[in-house]
């Protein structure tokens, strides 16, 4: 329009708008904060690669067992457990919480937590019941898959009830400190030289009862603080005295540590239980 033949009339470049300043009551003037720029997607990746590190040590615990490498997959259900201790806190650092991390985390548990356990149980000590008769058999891989279907049940309980429930506790044994159990039993039993085959019907009790406290209704101290207030994540300075003693005994023998504090935290929700329904006060159950 308005030039020559066969010319193109220049294309004019989008004005930019301009953010209106912001009048304050005594005059002054000033411009709106700038809008805060989007994260990049890639900072995700740190707290799903900690979630990922911890489903391939379960998976890789499923391989080793199958091979009878049961000390490598002892010790991959331990790594598995501080990957898993470490996503969420990453996560919360970083300002990367999502609703799929929440759910890939959960997946991930279910097989470092539920299906590797119970398959090395199986492997070093269940299949060998069926030596006994066909029928015990059966009840070896059964009790290693009630293991595992109360493993996914626990996770599914957690999920739905995160956001009700007292943070200072767990209601029921929580699935990593089960797997802790399991997989220190095996490891302590290979250090010492008892083979699964003599233990068969101890590790079939072990797995049965691990199974069932994930779904009890008991009560374990989370170790998470008061639960209310600024200071709701402090612990007592005790605590920290019991960790740097752990620490110090997982130098000098790792499996007897391991297998000691899973035992005594696992027998801690029922002995708490029966002290409360015996000493009824405002925390009993």
């Amino acid at each position: 329009m308005g030039g020559a033949p066969g010319e193109c009339a220049p294309i004019a470049a989008p004005r930019r708008r301009r953010r209106k300043p912001v009048h304050w009551a005594d005059g002054r003037k000033s411009r709106p904060p700038a809008r805060p720029r989007p994260r990049g997607r890639s900072i995700y990746l740190l707290p799903n690669l900690f979630t990922t590190g911890g489903l391939f040590g379960g998976f890789f615990a499923i391989i080793a067992a199958s091979q009878g490498r049961f000390e490598a997959a002892c010790v991959a259900i331990f790594v598995a457990g501080v990957l898993d201790g470490l996503d969420g806190r990453v996560a919360r650092l970083t300002n990367t919480q999502s609703e799929f991390g929440v759910q890939y985390d959960s997946l991930a548990d279910l097989i470092s937590f539920g299906m590797a356990p119970a398959m090395v149980m199986y492997h070093w000590a269940l299949l060998s019941m069926k030596l006994d008769s066909p029928t015990l058999g059966k009840i070896g891989w059964l009790a290693a898959f009630l293991y595992a279907a109360c493993a996914a049940l626990r996770l599914a309980r957690f999920n739905s009830q995160v956001a009700t429930v007292d943070k200072r506790w767990f209601i029921g044994l929580a699935s990593p400190a089960a797997a802790g159990l399991m997989a220190s039993f095996v490891w302590t039993c290979q250090v010492f030289g008892w083979s699964g085959e003599e233990l068969r019907y101890v590790a079939l009790a072990l797995t049965v009862a691990a199974g069932l406290l994930m779904v009890s209704r008991i009560r374990y101290n989370s170790f998470k603080g008061s639960g209310r207030g600024p200071r709701a994540d402090r612990v007592p300075f005790f605590a920290l005295v019991v960790a740097l003693a752990i620490l110090i005994a997982l130098w000098i023998a790792p499996a007897v540590t391991l297998l000691t504090a899973s035992t005594l935290y696992a027998l801690s929700g029922p002995l708490l239980w029966f002290r409360r329904r015996r000493l009824p006060g405002p925390d009993a159950a």
